[in-house]
């Protein structure tokens, strides 16, 4: 299966083989149930043994119907064999349905155990490398892997049972066959050679040809569900009149689709036509040794029917096993994507201790520098900043001056190219990345809010582990009591209507209120406002910051924008441009500098001057 192999550029792709995979799979299937393999296992056996059962069965009847038995002992004996032998047939027909009715879901089961594990896995990496095109890949296709009924994991679970079924019938078989005349043993194997020889090139060339290419288009698809379904976009669509203008975009697209399935389907026809070939001529030999045995060796009726059914059964099910195995092949191989996304070594190599309790906490940047994967430019060079317990600190400056970076560094969503970032004088690298995240309250530029209720929102967490009042009093704090007071469920009320009908969405300014009541609940001893405020207007969001800042009390706390709104009631202030910090100090030192962040402050000084008016009016 080499075609199948994964190309060696990709150093987060493992292979590990079908034989490990098949291991794999089946102690999974032990941890989350148990019962699936027995089940199957009587599935196996009640299969194989119906796949030639008959061609027994008739061998009874016809040689008690030939015997030279009286008629009243012949019906005797043909009733014992009718009765006995439609009481088995029963009891492996019973057992074959009962497995058929309980594995499917319990496989499905089983999958839904795995894709926990995937997203718990998701969940656990490294912010930094969820930004890496390498890791988006493998996390894509190990979700292909865990996403369908014949894919990847479940894929190998159906695949298994299929291949025990038709080895074992091969096994049981091939002695009957092999006593009937080798030759036609190795003519069923050579037809069933060739057969799944054109299996392997028709899946070769199917990926190839049809589903590698259908990468693009379905995201082109998604895409265009998502612009034409998603209420954002439907002012856009009706001002501009863009119905049409979409409508023909996708349908191009879906044209596109459905000739790489035009391609897919003839394909597989040409495959079905292969493999009713083999079939045939497999047939064809069949009848014609068994033919030959009645002539020249005087083989009985019920012999030929017994042979025939053997010889049938083995070319079926050597056919079935090289195209499950094929089939079973590619499974194995989407289990190497799964199995190496969740074996991704994107976790700190060194042993991590417990953050000390402490009264206060001082963070320090010794001579950090940050390079994004494959920039050439340092995005933060050489800073060396302490932000002080209970200081208040505004990071100021243009886009792209390394504002974002600095903070992502600070919260250790990113680790340092150069340099560390000691917490009282240790490296944050010694402390679990859970335990330092518990001492940040952050609310980001871009809001998240769940389909969840406002409470939920407020604590992120469950309702029976949220302190209502408590969260109703963030909320309060945060300037949303008439939004909460004026719902029907108040502060139970869904966000969203994604899952509840009745939910409600809130507008951006709601949005960001809700971000700093969830910073004021989480009630850590730094907060950081990465330019939560950015939608509002300057003199709005001077008057937020300074409210914000009397609610967070003796807290330390960053500030980010670049606008100098924050700047003023601030203890120091870090001037960025270029990723370097080029100023730093008091407002009024900063000032008295007459240097960039004077001339900046001056630029924008007109909407605080106007701020101030309208607050003394």
């Amino acid at each position: 299966m080499a075609q199948f192999k994964e190309s060696k550029d990709n150093p987060f792709h493992k292979e590990f083989g079908k034989l490990s995979n098949t291991v794999y799979i089946l102690k999974k299937c032990r941890q989350y149930c148990p019962s699936v393999l027995l089940i199957a296992f009587i599935g196996i056996i009640c299969n194989s043994v119906l796949s030639y059962y008959l061609g027994f069965f008739g061998k009874l009847v016809i040689d008690v119907v030939n015997s030279g038995l009286v008629y009243d002992e012949k019906v005797a004996r043909l009733l014992i064999i009718v009765l006995a032998g439609g009481a088995v047939a029963g009891l492996l027909q019973l057992g074959s349905s009962y497995s058929g009715s309980k594995t499917w879901y319990r496989y499905i089961y089983v999958r839904m155990g795995i894709i926990e594990e995937r997203v718990d896995r998701a969940l656990g990496i490294n912010y930094e490398f969820l930004e890496k095109p390498e890791t988006l890949d493998i996390h894509e296709r190990a979700s292909q892997a865990t996403g369908g009924n014949s894919n990847g994991v479940e894929g190998m679970m159906h695949y298994l049972e299929n291949l025990a079924v038709n080895m074992t019938t091969v096994i049981v078989t091939l002695i009957s066959v092999f006593v009937l005349d080798i030759r036609l043993v190795l003519a069923l194997v050579l037809l069933a050679g060739i057969e799944y020889a054109y299996h392997v090139f028709c899946i070769r060339t199917d990926k190839k040809n049809v589903w590698d290419k259908l990468g693009k288009t379905w995201r082109q698809i998604n895409y265009m569900e998502r612009v034409t379904q998603d209420f954002e976009y439907a002012k856009d669509i009706r001002l501009f009149s863009l119905q049409g203008f979409l409508l023909n975009k996708q349908q191009k697209i879906f044209e596109n689709r459905w000739k790489k399935f035009d391609y897919h389907q003839n394909l597989w026809f040409s495959h079905a036509v292969v493999v009713n070939i083999a079939v045939l001529l497999g047939k064809a030999a069949i009848y014609g040794v068994l033919f030959y045995a009645v002539i020249k060796k005087d083989m009985s009726v019920g012999n030929f029917t017994m042979f025939f059914a053997l010889a049938m059964a083995f070319s079926t099910s050597l056919i079935d096993f090289l195209r499950c195995f094929g089939d079973f092949s590619r499974a194995s191989l989407e289990v190497d994507d799964f199995r190496s996304f969740m074996e991704l070594d994107l976790q700190e190599k060194k042993e991590t201790v417990d953050i000390p309790k402490a009264e206060e906490y001082r963070i320090e940047f010794k001579n950090v520098s940050y390079r994004y994967p494959e920039a050439k430019e340092y995005a933060l060079k050489n800073l060396n900043l302490t932000i002080s317990p209970g200081e208040k600190l505004a990071v100021v400056g243009l886009n792209g001056a390394g504002k974002t970076t600095m903070i992502k560094l600070l919260l250790r969503l990113y680790e340092p190219t150069e340099g560390c970032i000691l917490l009282n004088g240790v490296d944050i690298k010694n402390y679990r990345r859970e335990d330092y995240y518990k001492l940040f309250s952050p609310v980001f530029q871009d809001v998240e809010v769940l389909a969840f209720p406002i409470a939920e929102n407020i604590s992120m967490k469950s309702t029976g582990n949220t302190d209502i009042d408590r969260a109703y009093k963030c909320a309060v704090e945060a300037g949303l009591k008439d939004k909460i007071d004026g719902l029907p469920k108040g502060i139970l009320t869904e966000l969203l209507k994604v899952v509840d009908e009745e939910g409600v969405d809130f507008s951006g300014g709601e949005k960001q209120k809700l971000a700093l009541a969830r910073a004021l609940y989480k009630n850590a001893p730094i907060i950081v406002l990465d330019e939560p405020t950015s939608a509002l207007d300057a003199i709005a969001e001077q008057r937020l910051y300074q409210s914000f800042d009397r609610m967070i009390g003796d807290k330390s706390a960053v500030y980010i924008s670049h606008r100098l709104a924050s700047t003023r009631f601030c203890d120091n202030i870090a001037m960025f441009k270029g990723g370097e910090m080029i100023e730093y100090g008091t407002h009024e030192g900063l000032m008295d500098k007459n240097g960039e962040y004077a001339h900046m402050f001056e630029l924008q000084a007109q909407y605080y001057q106007k701020g101030e008016e309208d607050s003394n009016e």
